[in-house]
């Protein structure tokens, strides 16, 4: 049962207390999120530092780069398409059934990435084929996020859900970190298994996700819309007639974070293995310690929004993004490492960390239960294909005005997240936090402080939201 809160605006459904198995799902569901980007990420890595020549030879490096990032491009491409099939039978099926088939998917794909041949091996035939795996990697990538913030949203406790989801999203640079180790320990390899080894390591971590993700039970806003009989036969058409404006301001919050992180992170990569900036081992090295410091700030951010709310957490990163895009790349241009690495974790762990730890429980909360997972998932993945085709878009702009031209392309994205700030309502202002703190205060706790089933008492729980 379902009460409302229109004095406030309180939005929220299941146990204000979350659930006995809050700490499990969390985990199950970071462990998947770190694998998810460890084999999605790793691709970026190596198209930055690879591919260029082994799958497209050219006498142009620059050229060689170009098709490298177009193949990253696809992936990112074919992500909302996954986010529409995860997303629909999150909705229809449950949220846990997307998650273990997203994991198994995409770490086949990037086990069979290891194991392509060359160019040099089969000619053109190698280029298809891993376009083809990249493909199936974006597919997989864009069901396995909303299955796995919205396991651990429902499960949470109402009061520290931004907190919860943070660890979620600190899984991507878990993810990244490891993905960079791999590279940097396998740099000086011989021949291609500088890149086929991390690749293939994949398999490993596939295989612990599997038995950590099926043991997590599904959540308990799913269980509570099937047994009221909420269900919605079509969630993708319902969520697109009804809540497109929220899709549409989800769009321009993810392309901030996710199309600036492509640039700020994905290109400056190849900006400076190509410019002597820095070579391979020092770029790796960067992202390693930009990616420890991510993983605590990620997870930082978003307990954050818990205490100052979603909105204004979003709102000041935007604006400083607007104001760094220039200085980033004159820090860059300088050469020092130190800089380097300064350039590289300002950018990761303020311009995108923070952004993805207020996602995590702002998203979800702009959906009603019943389409949630299809809303939330068109939101975050749609904008993957501006971030995907960034990259090549961005080198292109370099040919033609230098460094300026990326600098220039970073703030109007940055302005167009705070723009998508300004026109999004907050889910999490201070009445919505005094409401949610009293009716925690009011509700006494059960099995041991959490609530095991899927539906709360009627003066505990919240509208659809």
């Amino acid at each position: 049962m379902t009460t409302s809160t229109p004095t406030t605006g309180l939005r929220m459904r299941g146990p204000v207390h979350g659930t006995g198995d809050q700490t499990r799902v969390v985990f199950g569901s970071t462990a998947g999120a770190v694998i998810e980007a460890y084999d999605f990420i790793g691709f970026g890595t190596a198209a930055a530092l690879y591919f260029g020549t082994v799958f497209f030879p050219n006498e142009d490096p620059l050229m060689g780069t170009l098709a490298s990032f177009a193949t990253l491009g696809v992936g990112f491409i074919a992500r909302p398409l996954g986010g529409i099939i995860g997303g629909h039978l999150g909705d229809r099926i449950g949220r846990k059934p997307v998650l273990v088939a997203s994991l198994i998917i995409m770490g086949l794909a990037t086990v069979l990435i290891g194991c392509l041949p060359t160019y040099a091996h089969v000619g053109v035939l190698a280029p298809a084929l891993l376009v083809t795996i990249r493909i199936i990697q974006g597919l997989a990538y864009g069901a396995e996020w909303g299955g796995a913030i919205l396991m651990t949203y429902e499960h949470a406790p109402w009061l520290r859900r931004g907190k919860f989801t943070g660890m979620v999203q600190a899984g991507f640079p878990v993810g990244l970190l490891l993905a960079n180790l791999a590279f940097l320990g396998s740099v000086q390899l011989p021949d291609d298994w500088a890149w086929r080894v991390p690749f293939l390591f994949s398999a490993v971590l596939v295989i612990v996700g599997l038995v950590v993700r099926s043991k997590v039970p599904e959540s308990p806003v799913f269980e509570e819309v099937k047994d009221s009989g909420q269900l919605v036969q079509n969630p993708i058409k319902q969520v697109l007639r009804d809540d497109w404006r929220n899709i549409l301001r989800g769009i321009g919050l993810r392309v901030a974070e996710t199309a600036g992180y492509a640039i700020s992170i994905t290109y400056m990569i190849s900006y400076l293995h190509s410019n002597d900036l820095a070579n391979s081992a020092q770029t790796i090295l960067a992202l390693c310690i930009a990616s420890a410091i991510g993983i605590v700030a990620t997870f930082g951010w978003g307990a954050l929004t818990d205490r100052i709310g979603r909105r204004p957490l979003y709102l000041w990163v935007t604006i400083f993004n607007c104001a760094w895009a220039i200085p980033m790349f004159l820090l860059a241009n300088t050469g020092l490492f130190v800089a380097v690495v300064l350039t590289v974790v300002v950018s990761y762990c303020i311009s995108q960390n923070a952004l993805a730890g207020a996602q995590g429980a702002w998203f979800p909360e702009l959906f009603q239960a019943n389409t949630r997972s299809s809303g939330a998932s068109l939101a975050y993945q749609v904008s993957a294909m501006v971030s995907g085709l960034t990259p090549f878009l961005t080198t292109l702009l370099y040919m033609a005005f230098g460094w300026l031209g990326p600098a220039l392309l970073f703030l109007a994205y940055s302005a167009v997240g705070l723009v998508a700030t300004l026109v999004t309502r907050e889910t999490w202002g201070p009445a919505e936090r005094r409401e949610a703190q009293r009716i925690s205060d009011a509700t006494p706790p059960t099995h041991g402080g959490h609530r095991q089933g899927s539906t709360t008492s009627p003066h505990t729980a919240g509208v659809m939201h």
